[in-house]
């Protein structure tokens, strides 16, 4: 199975918004309540019906969250047979699910792979406990280790695993440990994200209440090119600002989908989808999503059309995240802008600067430049 396919055919996102707790940092829709599993559900696969019409095939599955791993395996596995008889996937469609190392048993873990997950989304965020303490993680230490050693035991060959830098308290050595001990068990990809501070999550609560400080701009640049530079000494292809795969083909074809502007369905509450220039969002409260689904109403709570223009910066913007860049032929003939003549004087500076470079009619950013990448994107 490979990562990357044709950036015209679209993706599928599942929301499961479900937590048994929710992190301190986290600001993505889910509850704690877990009574309303089995009427979520329900509502999923009537959503499912709702679409069944308008997008052609998939080649990937995301199913995130929340909580996926919340989920007894058979309901898992009741969603992805309901998405089989509903649209048409490829054969080779990565199928990817977030999992909370938290109390995945080898049982649970092989039920998983027999539903045809072949891709595990794995959210250890550090192998530090005191680390894990201040995020407000529920799993331990020796939890991340067993999930990533479980999850080969039965036999995930694309595992990806997520951890968090920046953190108060974190310093470069500390960050380094987390690296090595990550990288000890190979994983087909590796995502590693600054923290950030969210509104409304109780860590920004608490830090705007002086409960700690957050690291300068310096460290957070410190952290990045350390980061870059021992995965990629590993191997590793650094293919977007927080993300690293082990080989080309192992980038998260699903991911990628989001910053091309290749369209993707996204089902559950809270889930975005995006379709030529229109992008529309699910109500973000599940009872809200459950009321409009059971009366026969797709459960939208807003939309918006992009102009042109908005495609056009968008375009930027991502494409200045990722290190195979902008096209310069395909951005001319999409937005009959040339970026090469119209932007000279700024692309020469950035250019002199180390922070752009243009081959093969590409523009792409340096290292440095990525670890810039919103404010290369404002020069623009």
């Amino acid at each position: 199975m490979t990562g990357s396919k044709s950036s015209n055919i679209p993706g599928l996102y599942i929301h499961i918004p479900f937590c048994i707790s929710k992190c301190d940092y986290c600001n993505f829709y889910s509850i704690t309540d877990q009574s309303k599993i089995p009427e979520f559900i329900e509502c999923l696969l009537e959503e499912m019906t709702m679409y069944k019409h308008c997008f052609d095939r998939f080649d990937s599955v995301y199913v995130g969250g929340g909580t996926p791993s919340i989920l007894k395996s058979q309901q898992i596995e009741q969603i992805l047979e309901k998405i089989r008889k509903t649209f048409s996937l490829f054969e080779d469609s990565e199928i990817t699910c977030e999992v909370n190392p938290g109390g995945l048993s080898l049982n649970y873990l092989n039920a998983l792979r027999d539903t045809g997950i072949n891709r595990l989304n794995i959210g250890v965020q550090s192998f530090n406990r005191n680390i894990l303490t201040f995020l407000g993680r529920r799993h331990s230490v020796p939890d991340a280790i067993d999930a990533l050693e479980n999850s080969r035991k039965v036999g995930f060959e694309n595992i990806g695993l997520d951890l968090i830098y920046g953190i108060p308290g974190q310093d470069v050595k500390t960050w380094m440990n987390d690296l090595h001990e990550a990288l000890s068990f190979k994983p087909e990809h590796l995502s590693c994200y600054q923290l950030t501070l969210e509104p409304d999550t109780p860590l920004e609560t608490k830090y705007q209440n002086g409960g700690f400080s957050i690291p300068d701009e310096e460290l957070y640049r410190s952290f990045f090119f350390i980061t870059s530079e021992i995965i990629e000494k590993a191997g590793y292809v650094h293919y977007e600002v927080s993300n690293f795969a082990r080989e080309s083909n192992l980038q998260s074809r699903h991911n990628q989908k989001y910053w091309d502007h290749t369209p993707y369905l996204g089902m559950g509450p809270a889930s975005h989808s995006f379709f030529k220039n229109k992008r529309w969002w699910n109500h973000r409260f599940l009872d809200s999503y459950i009321s409009d689904i059971k009366e026969g109403t797709s459960p939208v709570g807003g939309e918006e059309y992009l102009s042109l223009h908005e495609l056009e910066n968008e375009t930027l913007y991502l494409g200045l995240r990722t290190r195979k860049g902008i096209n310069l032929k395909d951005f001319f003939s999409r937005y009959n802008y040339d970026l090469l003549r119209e932007k000279k004087g700024i692309l020469n500076k950035l250019i002199k600067e180390c922070l752009v470079e243009i081959q093969d009619d590409r523009l792409y950013p340096t290292l440095k430049g990525l670890a810039l990448a919103d404010s290369l994107y404002l020069e623009l």
